[in-house]
């Protein structure tokens, strides 16, 4: 049996090593800017438990932040886990097939309205490059038309005008990372979200071009104006253009049927992730089967064939703990009583906000929204960029302060949150707001 070197021991710690500033410390060794690059790298957390979550230092707060967006039963549900615990016994991952993939797989086809097949992947952002993909493989067409500020991951495609502070003349793209080839840019068409008389030009001048519209039908906290997604749809079909719903956030989150039900709009393929895989790494791009058929070499042929592999697709842990997730989702009342914890929440941001003569605006639907400290109304990304950023930063601080974790530009309700949580967090609202 190797012996372990002492020097590695005290290189890695011991158990006694404790303490945020400990951990900040050896993070800032070995992690570019000290973090994952997700989060604040100075909030490190050691535990979670139904709605808290407590850092390294002990401290504890209500979790607002959920992971952004998967854990939405909480931390540690007991049947989450024990469906969980039981697969994990019976096997980590197989690359191959397995049932319970199968059957998650089959769960979404019924659930989602654009779905009727499915293919996985470990990622949101894996699953809106191959749906991208699978557009182009499909219409033989090379554009792909997304809208500023809208967030599809992480590949070259969706770093174009995700967060550019530089604001261009539309259609042109903005590169948001290093890295990234100029041929990228070319083959994006970026436009203003809700803006259908702007979408309608940029197809008409790049007729036949455009592959897809991948599009989050919640963007970020922007909510669709009144006949958007609508339009979206009348424009993709009379072009022959793939309509993408990115969903990743959105799938089983307002209505356990997706924001494709929630503004009853129907893509032709969506993106699903965070939830379907119960806190574990899972995603999938669903929709039409002959889209998806082009995943299948046999059927579409060398030149069609859209490849796809990946080690963790569809493992069964992450399968489990999403089909447990989404039976505890069906029960009744699960979605109302999120949305009644929201709109108590947006209520109290007008309350005392307003109370404190503060210009601002409530942007999102009751899952999922924030705040934008502005006196116009929000409608875009041009809109949120024009918000105050110091006074959501003061605000969002004294909500930290309060007990609070919640993200920068968003604040997810779900359903691990008691009403002890919610005292917590209405009076959190109205001391930020005082404090402004």
């Amino acid at each position: 049996m190797n012996q372990i070197d002492t020097h590695q021991i005290n290189a890695m710690g011991s158990p006694e090593a404790t303490g945020l500033a400990h951990w900040q410390a050896r993070a800032a060794e070995v992690l570019p800017a000290a973090g994952f690059g997700n989060f604040d790298p100075g909030v490190i957390l050691a535990r979670g438990q139904g709605s808290r979550v407590w850092d390294e230092d002990g401290n504890e707060f209500i979790d607002l932040l959920i992971g952004s967006g998967p854990m939405i039963l909480g931390h540690g549900n007991e049947e989450v886990a024990g469906a969980v615990a039981e697969q994990m016994g019976r096997g980590l991952t197989f690359f191959t097939n397995n049932s319970a993939g199968i059957a998650l797989a089959e769960q979404i086809v019924e659930d989602m309205a654009c779905a009727e097949q499915v293919r996985y992947v470990s990622t949101g952002g894996e699953a809106d490059m191959y749906a991208m993909r699978l557009a182009r493989a499909f219409t033989g067409r090379d554009k792909i038309l997304k809208f500023e500020g809208g967030y599809h991951g992480m590949s070259a495609e969706a770093l174009m005008s995700l967060a550019p502070q530089q604001l261009v003349n539309f259609p042109n793209a903005v590169p948001d990372s290093a890295g990234i080839p100029r041929s990228v840019e070319e083959s994006m068409v970026i436009a203003p979200y809700n803006d259908l008389d702007a979408v309608r030009q940029l197809l008409d001048q790049f007729e036949g071009e455009v592959a897809g519209i991948i599009v989050e039908p919640l963007q970020r906290i922007l909510a669709p104006a009144e006949g958007f997604l609508d339009g979206l749809r009348e424009e993709a079909t009379r072009r022959g253009i793939v309509l993408i719903f990115d969903e990743v956030v959105t799938g089983y989150r307002f209505t356990y049927h997706g924001a494709q039900a929630y503004y009853g709009v129907t893509p032709d393929l969506c993106t699903l992730g965070k939830i379907i895989g119960g806190g574990f790494p899972l995603a999938a791009i669903a929709g039409r089967a002959d889209i998806m058929a082009h995943f299948d070499k046999s059927r579409v042929g060398a030149d069609g064939f859209t490849m796809q592999v990946g080690t963790l697709s569809g493992n069964p842990v992450a399968s489990v703990a999403g089909l447990k997730t989404m039976e505890i989702l069906r029960r009744p009342g699960v979605y109302d009583a999120m949305a009644a914890k929201g709109r108590a929440i947006m209520g109290a941001y007008t309350e005392h906000l307003g109370a404190a003569g503060i210009d601002h605006q409530i942007v999102g639907e009751p899952w999922l929204f924030d705040c934008v400290f502005s006196a116009h109304a929000v409608i875009d990304y041009r809109g949120v960029l024009g918000g105050d950023a110091d006074l959501a930063k003061a605000f969002n601080r004294s909500m930290r302060q309060s007990g609070l974790l919640k993200a920068d530009a968003k604040l997810y309700t779900h359903a691990a949150l008691t009403d002890t949580d919610m005292d917590q967090i209405l009076s959190a609202v109205k001391q930020a707001a005082r404090s402004l």
